[in-house]
């Protein structure tokens, strides 16, 4: 199969639908304790996961929940266009606040020095122990990130880089050619806004999908019914 140190009969993840529990940084709902929150309410409605970023909201989604936490830590760093989790001391971080599954840009962009993407994958592996969700805009992403360990693959970035500038999430194409070549769990993650969406991206082959804006996103949701009211 690949090189992954998990297989399917032992996933981290149950299929299902996961939570994006995330807001933006200068929303009031950009705190640990209303993230914790989110993520609360998403189980509680059945939701077999969340996707969190920074250490800190990890740390406190973790005290309230016990099912699976994707963690991740969107980094800007100078001269790189990769931002999430591009460092494996950003994936420690977030694997010591208590994630299950690290999420990373697995993008075919320029990473810092010594950060290749096998090797990022191999260390979050062999030292944390711990699952890698690879983000991915394209299937050549998807293959190398597949050879390089990923255990699920996610459509996350598809429609957010240079080379895919051009389309629009939620990235069903790009879903397809991962179910259809690849051997790992894809995870559909972007774009998605109804839950006739979600299905399709089930009946399309999916393991997962993942739903932040149209379930957590308060702040674009209030904003895009206010701009249409005074239209």
């Amino acid at each position: 199969m690949t090189n992954s140190a998990f297989n399917n009969s032992n996933l981290p993840l149950p299929q299902g639908l996961i939570v994006s529990c995330q807001a933006p940084i200068d929303s009031p709902l950009h705190h640990p304790e209303a993230i914790a929150a989110m993520a609360q309410a998403s189980v509680n409605q059945g939701a077999v996961g969340v996707r969190i970023d920074t250490p800190s909201h990890v740390q406190a989604v973790r005290q309230r929940i016990t099912q699976p936490i994707i963690g991740l830590w969107k980094q800007q760093l100078p001269r790189f266009d990769i931002y999430i989790t591009p460092r494996f001391s950003d994936a420690e971080a977030i694997a010591q606040a208590g994630a299950d599954i690290i999420a990373i840009d697995a993008t075919l962009r320029k990473r810092p020095a010594g950060e290749t993407l096998a090797i990022l994958i191999n260390q979050i592996h062999q030292k944390l122990g711990k699952a890698v969700m690879a983000d991915v805009d394209t299937i050549e992403a998807a293959e190398i990130a597949v050879k390089s360990g990923a255990d699920f693959v996610g459509t996350t970035l598809y429609g957010y880089t240079e080379q895919t500038k051009t389309a629009s999430p939620p990235g069903f194409n790009l879903l397809s050619q991962i179910v259809k070549n690849l051997e790992v769990p894809a995870i559909c993650e972007g774009g998605i806004s109804s839950p006739q969406m979600a299905k399709k991206a089930i009946n399309l082959g999916a393991y997962a999908v993942v739903v932040g804006k149209d379930i957590t996103g308060v702040d674009s949701k209030v904003k895009a019914y206010q701009i249409e009211i005074n239209n």
